[in-house]
């Protein structure tokens, strides 16, 4: 049982939503729908009528609602009154709901009775959650307009537990380790992330749900809410009470207790009384913690056990989390992976990870999209001929972004080569965004003069003779209006992913020039790229799409600023006082600035600066980015760079960007030579650069065949080539490491290979290691700790361990969860404590160690023995 949840005993069957789960909020008596399919396959069509609408309603970073994809920028005003006429609450997608015991329900009766008021608030709650969760609304449409959600609904693939190292990892990354398919994972149903399965014994309050960017985490919280609420799920609880962390940032520096916060986000509980949430079943759903701009402190905090106490809304979520506030509500989070550390382990009683689409869901997407059997069946197959863009397709989102960007390709007189790299596909999608716009004649771009009517005229008879040059068609050129706009949104999404937001406010914008109104009426040339959520107060809420496009506009807009020569933005960017001399130049310092990021939140944006120095994505954005620095001899420079580029002190899987950013410039050298390598007989005698090896790590961690053994002296190449194949640790099942001079950082890749779900590696020889030291001692062992872990055979001979070391040793001996069996110490030099450090390790009941080689450690060997 969670430390900070102690459960009453009554309590112990108690079975909250089972819906909550990440996995996927379908409805229970509803056969399994397409996710993200609206009707006639357009992706969460919010109006049947509305042809022109493709935006699915999940393609939104937090909210699953919005119609054209890019930016939603409807105005707050229109959705506050929406919400006002649904007997108004703030957060469509979210759910509070608490879970009582059988005596606490048996109170709730006996209130009701003596009231039927409160019955009648808590009917009207369910039709105004209904009415805001029962249509999901699309982009600048109407209020009141939208599909309803039970009609394009799909389940997501949702698994309890979740990928290791998810905080330390950018979100492709860990899509790309997702893509594999375990059969050790455990999928577990959206209604049942509240059940005891199996032998578990501890009642689940708290749990967390954790998904990357767009993969459907508020869309399963709105089904859960919805289902709720139309009484087919999950009836024992009273209230599901949502409340949105972008919601709750509009009140972050205000006081409140419990109960006037779910009277300002909740106006139909006004009548709610102190005394009946203390005795009804609750759970809320706090959506999105990754968009909180409040930090939750769980070691110094005051204590609030009273929900008329009053204090910050970071306070009471923490005690709510603690149970010291409400201990039986129940309590559902959702986040993206790299927030989720902020809430102890030791608070949480479940983890689930929403996963996304499957390759069947994928490809049931496209054909319900679309109508043509034909078009549906060329965009899968290219899909699966990009690696790339296979992978990103688990996203729900993306795969809109794909869909939109190749139809308009395939279905058009178009001779050019389909995208084959991120950075080609949304080229590609944000010119389709700005040619959408321009069609609707949005915003300023509307004639109002005779000279202004005839020039529209005048280019659009030109427009339609084609021109046409190397074989594909001329890209229009951009306007200076949209250039302007798009510029706009590229530094507001710049400098928001330098400081790791992707929910920005009313504020936000106008700092980086975006007039609000304005941008509301221009909204035609962004409702796909960035969009406006309905929040409360009649105050806006901003994010763009996905997050990766927040990445690709923050990557446009840098390279617009070095073509421009910006120095005061590009020294603030690369931190470096010398001047940047030349493309080269820059790349290489922009690659070197994300290589030592811990959590590479800038791989992707770096990747994408890459793919923008080609001149044939330059030309796709239809002049917004300077052509003349992108001289053949300077990609060629850019990418020698790349395959010279020393990462000596750098992770090894901060390294695999660096081929990553090769295969985005479409340089196929590397990863053609290693395929032929792998394909060759005489490996052994082909000598392998340090870019080379960077690409093997990856292919091998992302092959479906798990590698027998990986021995990195069989390698011919340099010592640091030999790091630099770590990664493919987590791909294997014995891994010899010995002789080799590794960091922190590479015993962390090592650990985490042990600790990774599933672990394929069984044996592992660190010998003659001298660089392990108690740090990497202490990782190890730790990771010999996790319940993932099946490590049964460990080398550490002539480590030089120390009594620290040896501690370290003991505990992972002592843990129940080792599954250690073979134990080699020989060749060390161990002191007296450090023997009997190990001894107490040897002793334990829970030791399952059948074999310890202990030759050469200089001090009585029965000591170690004895047991």
């Amino acid at each position: 049982m969670s430390e900070c949840v102690m459960e009453e005993e009554e309590r112990a069957e108690s079975t909250v939503p089972s819906c909550v789960s990440l996995k996927s909020d379908k409805s229970k008596e509803e056969p399994e729908r397409n996710f993200s399919i609206g009707p006639q396959g357009s992706p969460l069509k919010m109006d049947e009528d509305r042809a022109e609408s493709t935006v699915p309603s999940w393609v939104s970073l937090k909210s699953d609602w919005s119609k054209d994809g890019i930016i939603n920028l409807r105005s707050s005003e229109e959705i506050y009154q929406k919400r006002s006429a649904s007997i108004g609450d703030s957060s469509c997608p979210e759910g509070e709901n608490k879970q009582r015991t059988e005596l606490q329900t048996a109170d709730l009766n006996n209130s009701v009775s003596q009231g039927g008021e409160l019955q009648e608030v808590i009917e009207g709650h369910k039709i105004s959650l209904k009415r805001r969760c029962e249509h999901v609304t699309e982009g600048t449409h109407e209020a009141g307009s939208g599909t309803l959600l039970n009609k394009i609904y799909t389940e997501l693939y949702i698994t309890e537990g979740q990928s290791e190292e998810v905080d330390t990892q950018h979100e492709v990354r860990q899509l790309e380790r997702t893509s594999k398919k375990n059969i050790q994972d455990t999928p577990i149903k959206c209604q049942d992330i509240f059940k005891v399965l199996s032998e578990q014994q501890r009642h689940i309050r708290v749990v967390l749900t954790n998904g990357v960017a767009g993969v459907g985490k508020t869309f399963s919280v709105q089904k859960f809410s919805l289902d709720w609420a139309e009484g087919l799920e999950n009836q024992d609880i009273s209230l599901v009470l949502p409340l949105s962390c972008r919601e709750l940032n509009l009140i972050r520096d205000e006081q409140h207790s419990l109960l006037s916060l779910l009277h300002v986000f909740h106006p139909t509980l006004q009548k709610i009384r102190a005394e009946d949430l203390t005795v009804w079943k609750l759970l809320f759903i706090f959506d999105g913690l990754d968009e909180s701009r409040f930090s939750l402190d769980f070691n110094k905090h005051q204590v609030i056990s009273d929900v008329t106490q009053v204090s910050s809304v970071d306070v009471l979520l923490v005690n709510l989390i603690q149970g010291n506030l409400l201990l039986s509500a129940l309590i559902w989070i959702t986040s993206r992976p790299a927030a989720a550390y902020q809430i102890p382990p030791s608070c949480v009683d479940r983890i689930t990870e929403v996963r996304g689409f499957t390759d069947s869901q994928k490809e049931e997407y496209f054909r319900r999209r679309f109508s043509d059997e034909d078009l549906s069946r060329r965009i899968i197959s290219h899909i699966k001929a990009s690696r790339s863009l296979h992978i990103m397709c688990l996203i729900p989102v993306f795969c809109w972004i794909t869909a939109i960007v190749l139809e308009d390709m395939m279905t058009r007189d178009q001779r050019g080569e389909l995208p084959q790299t991120l950075t080609d596909l949304y080229s590609h999608f944000l010119r389709v965004q700005m040619k959408r716009k321009k069609q609707k004649y949005g915003g300023k771009q509307r004639p109002g003069k005779l000279t202004d009517l005839y020039s529209h005229f005048l280019r659009f008879q030109i427009k339609r003779k084609k021109q046409k040059y190397g074989g594909k068609q001329r890209p229009e050129e951009l306007t200076e209006a949209d250039k302007e706009l798009l510029l706009k949104l590229g530094r507001l999404a710049f400098e928001h992913l330098e400081k790791g937001n992707i929910m920005f406010y009313s504020e936000d914008l106008e700092r980086c020039g975006l007039d609000v109104s304005e941008v509301s009426v221009y909204s035609g040339v962004c409702t796909e790229i960035f969009k406006r959520e309905s929040v409360i107060f009649q105050k806006s809420v901003y994010c763009f799409v996905h997050l990766s496009i927040q990445e690709f506009l923050a990557a446009v807009y840098m390279f617009h600023r070095y073509t421009r020569k910006d120095t005061v933005v590009i020294s603030q960017f690369l931190e470096y006082s010398e001047p940047v001399t030349s493309l080269d130049d820059f790349l290489r310092r922009a690659l070197m600035k994300s290589l030592e990021s811990k959590n590479g939140h800038l791989d992707l944006f770096v990747r994408f600066l890459h793919g923008l120095s080609l001149k044939s994505n330059q030309r796709i954005l239809g002049g917004l980015l300077d052509q003349r620095n992108s001289h053949p001899e300077t990609i060629q420079e850019v990418l020698n760079n790349l395959k010279e580029v020393n990462s000596d002190e750098i992770s090894p899987d901060r390294s695999i960007n660096i081929f990553h950013c090769l295969m985005e410039m479409k340089d196929q050298s590397v990863h053609q030579e290693i395929q032929e390598f792998l394909k060759s007989e005489k490996k052994s005698e082909r000598r392998l650069s340090e870019i080379h090896c960077s690409a093997l790590a990856y292919l091998l961690q992302m092959s479906e065949e798990v590698l027998d053994e990986l021995n990195l002296q069989q390698y011919n190449t340099s010592e640091e080539g030999r790091r630099r194949l770590i990664p493919a640790v987590r791909n294997c099942r014995k891994a010899e490491l010995s002789d080799s001079f590794l960091s922190t950082s590479h015993w962390e890749v090592v650990a985490s290979a042990m600790t990774s779900n599933p672990s394929h590696l069984r044996e592992l020889d660190l010998s003659r290691n001298k660089t392990l030291a108690d740090a990497g001692v202490k990782l190890l062992s730790s990771a010999m700790m996790h319940p993932n872990c099946r490590l049964e055979t460990l080398s550490l001979s002539g480590c030089s361990l120390s009594e620290t070391s040896c501690d370290s040793v003991a505990s992972a001996l002592k843990s129940n969860l080792s599954h250690l069996r073979v134990l080699d110490l020989s060749h060390n030099t161990l002191q007296d404590s450090g023997v009997k450090r190990l001894c107490s390790g040897l002793e334990s009941p829970n030791c399952k160690l059948e074999r310890l080689r202990s030759v050469f450690i200089f001090l009585p060997i029965y000591q170690l023995l004895r047991w």
